[in-house]
C-alpha cells in the first residue's frame, strides 16, 4: 500500500487526525488516488453516490446549464431545468399535488421543513403549535434547528445552551427494544399529550434509521400508526428521506415500504448523485396554497436556493435512475448483499445484528452476542474496522453510539446503485478481510 499523502496546507478538515490520499478520478463504483491505488466505494461516500462516479451525462447537463446561465436568483427568475425537474419528480413523490422548495443540503432542507411546518400551522390559525417532536438516536443535520430535533448526544452537546431544544421519543429498535410497532408509535401520542396537543406542530423521523442507529427498519405497523396519531392530533408528519430517498432502500422513498403519505418530505444526498449540492423540501400543494393565501410568502430563503445547475444535475440523475431501473436493481442486489453479509459474517462472535433494506445495510458489533453488551466507546472499534477496510481499498461508513447514545459500533454499507453481482462479492470479501476473527 502506498503511504498516504498528508495535506499540510490551509484546508480545515472535520476529522483532523486522518491522513487523506488525494483522489485522482472516479469511475463506476471505484475511486483512484494519485498513486494509482483503487478504492471500492462501498458507502457511496456517506450514501450520496447512487448512479456512480464519472457519469458524463450528468457532467454534460451541468455544462450546458453553466454555459447558458450559471446563476439566477430564485426571487427574480425561474429556469428551465428547475421547472422540468419539478414536473418529473412530482409523480414519484407520495404527496398530493406536491410543491418543491430547493436548497443545497440535507441540513438546509430539514431546517426549512421545520420552518415550513410552523408556517403551515400559522396559516391554519394555530399559532401555539411551535414544537417539533424528534426521536432519540436520530440525525437530521448540523444546523441548530436540525440539531434541536436530532437525537445524537455527541453532536448536540456543545450547543444545547444555544438552541431551542425539542421533545424526543424513543425510536423503534427491534434488536434492542422488544416493543412492537404500535407500542413504539404510542410514545409519540404520549408525548403529544404531555406537551399539549395545541403546542405540537410536527413530528420528524427517518423512515429507516440512518447513521445513528444504522439501517434499523421499524415493525410494519409502526408507520401506519404514526400517520394515524398525527392525523388525530393535527400534527404534521415530516419524513426525512435525505439518506433513504432515491432508491437507496429498494423503493423510491423509505415511506413507500408502508404506503404512508407524509405532509412534508425532505431529500438530498442521492438527488444529484454527488455531482452538485442539492436537496428539496416537498409539501402538499394545498398547504403551500394556504400559506400563500394566509401569510403571503414562505418566510425562508437561501442565496443558492432553486439553483439551475443543481436542477440540471438532479434531472440527469433522475433520468439515469429511471432509464437504468436502478431502484429495482437496488432491491434485487440489496437482497444479494444482505444474504452475502449474513453468510460471510453472520457467525462472527462479535456480530450482534446485520440489518438493512435495498442497498443500505449495517452491521452492529457487540462484545457479547448473548447479552448484546457493546464495546466501550474508548476502544474506537468502528473506526478501527473502517481503517482496516480503507487500507485494503474498501470504503465503508462507520458510526458509534447506537446502543445507548455513546457506546455501540456500526459498520454501514451503501454502495452506488449500479453495483453488479460480482462487485457485491468483491465488497463482502474485502470487508471480511478487514474484520479479524476475534475483536479486542
Amino acid at each position: 500500500m502506498t503511504p498516504y499523502s498528508h495535506p499540510h496546507g490551509h484546508v480545515f478538515y472535520r476529522k483532523m487526525g486522518h491522513r487523506r490520499p488525494k483522489i485522482s478520478h472516479g469511475q463506476g463504483i471505484y475511486l483512484y488516488d494519485d498513486s494509482g491505488q483503487r478504492y471500492l466505494d462501498g458507502s457511496g461516500g456517506p450514501l450520496v453516490v447512487n448512479v456512480g462516479h464519472g457519469r458524463q451525462e450528468i457532467v454534460e447537463a451541468m455544462s450546458r446549464q453553466l454555459a447558458a446561465a450559471a446563476y439566477v436568483h430564485a426571487i427574480m427568475f425561474t429556469n428551465e431545468p428547475l421547472e422540468q425537474y419539478a414536473a418529473a419528480l412530482a409523480p414519484l413523490v407520495p404527496l398530493p399535488g406536491p410543491r418543491f422548495y430547493f436548497l443545497s443540503s440535507g441540513s438546509e432542507v430539514v431546517e426549512g421543513a421545520i420552518k415550513l411546518a410552523r408556517q403551515i400551522q400559522l396559516a391554519r390559525g394555530e399559532p401555539g403549535r411551535r414544537l417539533v417532536v424528534g426521536r432519540h438516536q436520530s440525525y437530521h443535520g448540523m444546523t441548530l434547528g436540525a440539531l434541536s430535533v436530532s437525537g445524537r448526544p455527541g453532536l448536540r452537546a456543545p450547543y444545547l445552551d444555544m438552541m431551542a431544544d425539542m421533545p424526543h421519543i424513543q425510536p423503534p429498535y427491534p434488536y434492542r427494544d422488544p416493543a412492537g410497532g404500535e407500542e413504539a408509535a404510542a410514545r409519540l401520542e404520549e408525548t403529544i399529550l404531555a406537551c399539549g396537543p395545541d403546542k405540537v406542530a410536527a413530528f420528524i423521523a427517518e423512515p429507516i434509521s440512518g447513521a445513528s442507529l444504522g439501517a434499523v427498519t421499524p415493525p410494519n405497523d409502526y408507520w401506519p400508526c404514526i400517520r394515524r396519531i398525527c392525523d388525530d392530533y393535527g400534527v404534521l408528519l415530516i419524513a426525512d428521506e435525505v439518506l433513504t430517498g432515491f432508491g437507496r432502500t429498494g423503493k423510491w422513498w423509505g415511506v413507500d415500504h408502508w404506503d404512508v403519505q407524509p405532509d412534508i418530505m425532505v431529500a438530498s444526498k442521492g438527488i444529484a448523485g454527488g455531482y452538485f449540492p442539492f436537496g428539496f423540501i416537498a409539501a402538499r400543494g394545498d398547504d403551500v396554497e394556504q400559506i400563500r393565501r394566509s401569510l403571503g410568502d414562505f418566510n425562508h430563503g437561501g442565496t443558492f436556493s432553486h439553483h439551475a445547475v443543481g436542477a440540471a444535475a438532479a434531472l440527469a440523475t433522475l433520468h439515469i435512475l429511471q432509464e437504468e431501473k436502478l431502484v429495482e436493481h437496488a432491491a434485487r442486489l440489496g437482497a444479494l448483499l444482505g444474504a452475502r453479509l449474513q453468510a460471510t459474517l453472520g457467525d462472527h462472535p462479535h456480530v450482534g445484528d446485520i440489518r438493512g433494506r435495498g442497498l443500505f445495510w449495517a452491521i452492529e458489533w457487540v462484545k457479547d452476542r448473548e447479552t448484546k453488551e457493546p464495546f466501550p466507546v474508548k476502544e474506537g472499534l468502528a473506526w478501527k474496522i473502517w481503517q482496516r477496510a480503507f487500507d485494503l481499498g474498501l470504503i465503508v461508513y462507520y458510526s458509534q453510539g447506537c446502543a445507548d447514545g455513546v457506546n455501540g459500533d456500526l459498520t454501514m454499507i451503501g454502495p452506488p446503485l449500479i453495483i453488479t453481482e460480482e462487485q457485491v462479492e468483491e465488497l463482502v470479501s474485502l470487508l471480511a478481510m478487514a474484520v479479524p476473527p476475534s475483536l479486542p
